[in-house]
């Protein structure tokens, strides 16, 4: 009996075994079936494990994090942008000046696990775009088809590529690709053959200055790019290389020649008020943010919320895109911004201040349900250049600093009797002051007007009457105080500051 027991466990054991051989086997063929039909990216770069179990600290997964790699990479490495595609989330990595190595193209599944493409080049890119009518999104020098697969633009990979939007003549076969040293090129979407239309250097005067295209967005018959080059030369007031233009297909139009930084188009259509074009930039005293409604540019005055980003390098990458469906979300100079895509009446209105942040966020968006923010976050001053993606919701950025900072229509600026400054935006913060100088010999009266409808309606405020002894006064809102826009004039010739401190 014992033996007959011992014969059927060995039985027993003889076919388990078999069977477990036949379960190896069959799990290798379908892991390399899996790696075959995924041939184009390599498996996980590091240890992956049961995603359930892998460590995520506040929205962070270290094993996500891009490096740039050995000693080589003595730059930075960022994320430049993100593009939800083929049922999975893409990201480029990005180093300064195309310097460094380890860095690429990467996917990432619905199991948290992210792979890099074999095919990578390490380069500058920070663009990303959806072309529907070719079924392709296109991220750094990359085109990926719906399924998943990546063509490389071999012509683009060796510069620093910063935008890619619609073409203007003709969006089924055509788009358009910005290079950061001004080059703008026109991309077969078919073919991937590639034209170079333009030297913007040249085209838009930017004479000796180090360019920095950084931004661009058709819409409303034109092509719309911004340059943010800006250092000590224009705070000093002493060079002008920043631009926001614009072309018509015909010719090129300098709108504003301050740096700018990012432009967007809405998917806004006449129910919306018109296909608006915002365009965010700064000059000395504060952000500014253009709006593009009907054919007609409007001009609005932001506060920043820190000088750490008033220069042309430190401002990787401030973006406007859509958070949410038909939603806007604009980060820029250290905030972040509800931005409605409406536009009635020709006024974009309904701007609100989110929270103030110390990030360096080149994009961000939606996917499977998470809010996604990617990150430029180490580079060789502190260490190994790295950087990580924050996953969340939403509503989490409320959770971060409390909307505050300064800044004013006019710094030191030589103004005309009864010249009315841009509408600089009042809302969204609890505490405020303005203080208003001048240097004209004789009393100057500031009157501060306030817009609390957000559709152009003003009524004055306060008339404050400023002295030629010290030449300066400030005055404290009431606490709760709010309207959506403030504006100033003045009865006098005279160089004006007025800034605003927001808490």
């Amino acid at each position: 009996m014992v033996f007959c027991t011992l014969r059927l466990a060995s039985r027993i054991s003889a076919v388990t075994a078999f069977l477990s051989v036949c379960l190896l086997i069959a799990m290798f063929s379908q892991g390399a079936s899996a790696r075959e039909a995924s041939s184009q990216t390599e498996e996980p770069r590091r240890p992956s494990g049961d995603f359930r179990a892998r460590l995520q600290v506040g929205g962070v997964f270290p094993h996500m994090a891009v490096m740039a790699d050995r000693l080589g990479s003595d730059s930075e490495a960022g994320i430049g942008a993100l593009i939800p595609w083929a049922n999975k989330l893409w990201a480029v990595g990005y180093v300064a000046h195309i310097r460094g190595q380890g860095l690429g193209l990467y996917e990432i599944d619905e199991n948290m696990t992210m792979r890099w493409y074999r095919a990578s080049v390490t380069g500058t890119f920070a663009n990303r775009m959806v072309h529907w009518p070719s079924g392709q999104a296109f991220i750094g020098p990359y085109a990926i088809d719906a399924d998943g697969n990546i063509r490389t633009i071999d012509a683009l990979k060796g510069y620093r590529l910063t935008a890619t939007c619609t073409h203007l003549k003709d969006p089924e076969n055509l788009v358009y690709f910005l290079g950061m040293e001004g080059q703008l090129w026109e991309v077969n979407v078919r073919t991937l053959e590639t034209k170079l239309l333009f030297d913007l250097v040249k085209e838009l005067e930017l004479g000796e200055a180090r360019p920095h295209f950084k931004g661009a967005a058709s819409g409303q018959g034109r092509l719309i790019v911004a340059n943010n080059s800006y250092d000590e030369q224009e705070f000093l007031g002493k060079r002008d290389a920043g631009r926001l233009a614009q072309w018509d297909g015909e010719s090129w139009t300098i709108i504003e020649r301050n740096p700018f930084v990012e432009v967007q188009a809405s998917a806004g259509d006449a129910s919306h008020g018109g296909n608006t074009i915002f365009a965010t930039g700064w000059t000395k005293p504060c952000v500014v943010l253009r709006a593009l409604v009907n054919g007609t540019w409007q001009r609005y005055l932001l506060p920043k919320s820190g000088h750490v980003w008033d220069h042309a390098w430190n401002t990787e990458w401030m973006r406007i895109r859509h958070a949410q469906t038909e939603r806007l979300l604009m980060d820029v100079h250290g905030m972040f911004y509800e931005l409605p895509i409406l536009a009635y009446g020709g006024r974009v209105w309904g701007i609100r201040p989110i929270c103030t942040h110390l990030r360096v966020v080149p994009d961000f968006c939606s996917w499977r349900g998470l809010f996604v923010m990617a990150s430029d976050q180490l580079d060789h001053d502190e260490g190994q250049p790295q950087s990580g993606l924050w996953f969340g919701a939403i509503d989490d950025l409320w959770q971060m600093g409390k909307p505050s900072g300064w800044g004013g229509p006019w710094w030191n600026t030589p103004v005309q009797a009864d010249a009315v400054s841009d509408p600089f935006l009042m809302t969204g913060f609890d505490k405020k002051v303005v203080h208003l100088a001048h240097d004209a010999k004789e009393t100057v009266r500031f009157t501060l007007e306030v817009d609390f409808l957000g559709d152009g309606t003003w009524k004055t405020y306060q008339n404050f009457d400023v002295g030629s002894g010290t030449g300066y006064a400030h005055h404290e809102f009431p606490d709760g105080f709010s309207a959506h826009w403030v504006r100033v004039r003045v009865n006098k010739a005279c160089t004006a500051t007025v800034y605003f401190m927001y808490n």
